[in-house]
């Protein structure tokens, strides 16, 4: 379990405070997910390293998911987007920021805003399994996420602008 939890708390970590930047509410999920890792290893059906440290990533964002419900009230807000919003914008230019100011950033978004980004950008859910899993709309969950991408790309601008 010494050798499991060495090999790969820094990366189970990282999914866990991408969903829950508290520190404390962070190492008390991740403490959770170690737990239900390790009752449950046996009954896992190995087929390689890359899909058992998927399988790990999966339990670390559910229970994070589960923590924000239950302690938490996420409040999501469906938004029509309007046709002048739905011009483009000019993209942030990501490099030249560190992945380390893109993790703060996400971190600082509305809680609906950053779950909805972390299920869709790095868990790679759709829409319809995120509205699912979070008891909401398609709608809201795509609108949740082009406000999240609009909040991001204005940081992300001011923090390169200041950088200059």
């Amino acid at each position: 379990m010494n050798q499991l939890y060495q090999m790969y708390v820094e990366e189970l970590s990282s999914v866990c405070y991408r969903y829950v930047p508290d520190e404390n509410d962070a190492k008390d999920v991740l403490q959770n997910s170690f737990i239900k890792i390790f009752t449950s290893v046996t009954t896992m059906d190995y087929r390689s390293e890359k899909a058992f440290k998927g399988w790990m990533m999966k339990i670390v964002a559910n229970e994070a998911l589960s923590f924000l419900k239950n302690r938490k009230k996420m409040l999501f807000v469906e938004q029509d987007i309007g046709q002048e919003e739905e011009e483009q914008q000019e993209d942030p230019d990501l490099e030249q920021i560190s992945s380390d100011e893109l993790h703060r950033l996400i971190s600082e978004l509305p809680a609906g805003y950053r779950m909805v980004v972390n299920l869709y950008v790095f868990e790679d859910y759709s829409h319809r399994q995120i509205a699912e899993l979070l008891s909401i709309s398609e709608r809201t969950s795509a609108s949740q996420f082009y406000y999240a991408k609009r909040l991001l790309a204005r940081k992300i601008k001011e923090l390169t602008k200041d950088k200059r």
